[in-house]
Parts: structure tokens; C-alpha cells; sequence
């Protein structure tokens, strides 16, 4: 049995209703808060609960809604301005993935010299003089209220990479589904296959342990059988909670074994065309990605196949691993996700430039088989019309 280590250091507070508990989890880090979201209006209600509750507990907070999709590091300066002129001590970050990731960020920022971009991957990291961080997600999918990740970017090179380090756990997640009830069915469907792939690509990593692989196994029975239950019926709160389960066993098990293939070519596409959501860049790769990869590891991709389809358990490991490429085909046409690139506004031009920057995050050494730059184009060249 390999040697491994796990950690994970966020409290996870979970349960419908649970977010009333903001006031008091915030009071046990600071007085002062910076409350991050986008300014949807959907997201403004919300926003608007939470700071009556911190109002409530006697935290002096403010609000800044300056999220967007793809966060870049223009949106994590103006964030962390207000933090350092509010004398925040806490930031919260209310909403979906972007929304965690910018409050992370902000973090980082409003406490150290230059910007968030000089502690990304590439470096050393941020120091533990990080602001203490609280996250409250409202989307099911990207795991960020308990990962080290913060995905940013810097949009005059096209450069779209993250902080990855420990000192950027929050240090609270309040997980509560009925928070995600908010989302329209597209943003329920990309952030849910976003789980899926977290968990999936953590089980198939090089980098993957067995606690690691129990737990990616269950959320993607769990994802099988609630995310299409979500999607015919959006009131239906017992899968929404299974849903936010998965959600959070994708971010335990993303920040422990990493992602892999898929994911580092999914943050390029954001870097390169920032229309296109995390989601439906993993969405329009997968099909091209299960097939090249399934061949490096017959027995996971037939344990998984087993998984979204039972009859396939009479089925030789290789046999049922080839079928699984089918079955996950099946699931993003059940979940309206069947695209390709040229119908998200991708160009030829922009696939070069993606696959040209394949390599600039380390993702792609976490797959089991390991993509040449050539490779990448080519794969990527096959998912642009289906």
C-alpha cells in the first residue's frame, strides 16, 4: 500500500440553513469584514441576508460585488483596496467558485507587497499573514470553500493560473444547499459536471491515496444519481444537498490528489476566451480526453463505468473501461452539455495558442498518460464541433 498524506484544514459547516450561522463564525476572527460577491441579482438578496446577520453579531462589514467570471487580477486589486481601507480582518467570499477564489486572493493581497498574481503557482506562495478566509458557496461544482486554489487572471498575457498553498484554506466553509436553489439550470449543470471532473481526475491522478479514491468514487455515484434530479426539478432539496455533498468531497479530494489533463487545458481556454465558463470548457474536452486516457488505467475507468451503468458489471475490466468513454457521453448529453469549441465562440486560432500553453500548468503530469504540446492541439482540434 503507497505512503501518503492528507490534509485538510477547513471546518466545514454543513446543512440547509446553516448559513444564519455567519455572525458568529466571523466574530471568531476579527470585528472588520470584506464580504466578496458578484453583482448579480440573484447574488444581491443573498448578499443582502448576510449582511444583516453580520450586522446582527456587531461585525463591521463591506461589501464589494465587483466579481465576474474568470476573475482577473484588476478585480482581486480593486477587492483588496477596500479591504486595506475598511481594515478588514476577515473576507468572506459569498458565491460561486469566482466569487471563493477572488475573496481568497483578496486575501493574500491586502496583506502582502505587489499584487496576488506575485504569490501564484510558479512561486514560493503567500505567507500565514493571509487574511483569515470564510466561504459560503451558492453553486454545487467547483469545491473552492475547501481547496488551497484561488484561479485568476491576468488578461493582458491571456494568462489564466492560480495561487495553490495552504495558506489560503479557509479556514470556515458553510455549506448550505438551500443557497444553491438560486442557480439557473445551465450554471446547475456546468458547476455539477465541474464536480464530477474534480473528482474524477483526483481518482485517476498519479497523485491519487485510498482516502482520496473512496471518497471521489462516492461523489460520482452521488453526481450520477442527483445532478439530472436537480436538473428536471430545481426544488427538489434532498438532491441539491447530495449535490453539495459531491461538491465538497470534489474540492477534499481535487486538493489532495490534484486534477489532471483536462483541467489545466480547461484553464487555458478561460485565460484565452474568458466567455467561455470553467464548466463548459471541461464539458467540450471530456469526450476526447476519456478516450485518450483509458487505456493508462483499464481498471478505474471500468470501475467508474460500473458505476453510471450498472449492466456494464458483467463486463471485462477492458471492455467496461471503453464502454465508461460511452457512458460519460451519455451523461453530458443528459445534462445538455454535448458541445464543442466552435459553438463557445473558440476560434482555430485560439485552440494553437491554448494547446501552445498546455504545459504551463502541471496538471497535465497528473494524468495517467501524459500529453505531448502536439497531442493537446490534436485533442482539442477533435472537440471542436460535435
Amino acid at each position: 500500500m503507497k505512503e501518503f498524506t492528507y490534509y485538510a484544514p477547513t471546518e466545514i459547516i454543513f446543512g440547509c440553513g446553516k448559513a444564519t450561522a455567519i455572525g458568529e463564525v466571523v466574530r471568531r476572527y476579527g470585528e472588520t469584514a470584506l464580504l466578496v460577491t458578484d453583482d448579480s441579482k440573484p447574488m444581491a438578496a443573498i448578499a443582502e441576508k448576510v449582511m444583516q446577520l453580520l450586522r446582527k453579531s456587531g461585525i463591521s462589514t463591506v461589501h464589494f460585488c465587483g466579481v465576474k467570471p474568470n476573475p482577473t487580477t484588476n478585480i482581486v486589486t480593486e477587492g483588496a483596496r477596500m479591504a486595506k481601507n475598511h481594515g478588514a480582518q476577515v473576507v468572506i467570499g459569498l458565491g460561486g467558485g469566482s466569487s471563493m477564489d477572488t475573496a481568497k486572493a483578496i486575501a493574500v493581497e491586502a496583506t502582502h507587497e505587489g499584487t496576488a498574481w506575485d504569490y501564484n503557482c510558479h512561486t514560493q506562495g503567500p505567507t500565514e499573514k493571509t487574511l483569515p478566509i470564510i466561504a459560503i458557496g451558492t453553486t454545487a461544482g467547483t469545491g473552492s470553500q475547501v481547496t488551497q486554489c484561488s484561479v485568476i487572471t491576468r488578461t493582458a498575457d491571456k494568462d489564466k493560473s492560480a495561487i495553490w498553498h495552504r495558506n489560503i484554506f479557509p479556514r470556515v466553509a458553510i455549506v448550505d444547499p438551500e443557497l444553491t436553489a438560486t442557480m439557473p439550470k445551465s450554471v446547475t449543470a456546468q458547476t455539477g459536471f465541474d464536480a464530477f471532473c474534480h473528482n474524477f481526475e483526483a481518482y485517476l491522478s498519479v497523485n491519487t491515496n485510498p482516502l482520496v479514491e473512496v471518497m471521489a468514487l462516492e461523489a460520482i455515484r452521488i453526481i450520477n444519481e442527483n445532478l439530472p434530479k436537480v436538473l428536471e426539478d430545481g426544488s427538489n432539496m434532498e438532491a441539491r444537498s447530495q449535490m453539495a455533498w459531491a461538491d465538497t468531497l470534489g474540492g477534499l479530494t481535487n486538493s489532495n490528489a490534484g486534477v489532471t489533463l483536462p483541467h489545466g487545458l480547461g484553464m487555458q481556454v478561460g485565460g484565452h476566451c474568458p466567455q467561455v465558463t470553467h464548466g463548459q470548457a471541461l464539458a467540450a474536452f471530456y469526450p476526447a480526453f476519456t478516450r485518450y486516457t483509458y487505456p493508462a488505467a483499464i481498471e478505474k475507468f471500468a470501475t467508474v463505468g460500473r458505476i453510471l451503468n450498472s449492466e456494464l458489471c458483467g463486463l471485462d475490466n477492458v471492455a467496461a473501461a471503453k464502454q465508461c468513454c460511452e457512458e460519460i457521453d451519455k451523461f453530458l448529453q443528459r445534462i445538455g452539455l454535448w458541445i464543442g469549441y466552435s459553438e463557445l465562440g473558440v476560434s482555430m486560432e485560439d485552440i494553437r495558442e491554448i494547446s501552445d500553453c498546455g504545459q504551463v500548468l502541471g496538471d497535465y503530469l497528473n494524468n495517467p498518460r501524459v500529453a505531448t504540446i502536439d497531442e493537446m492541439y490534436e485533442l482539442l482540434i477533435s472537440c471542436y464541433q460535435r
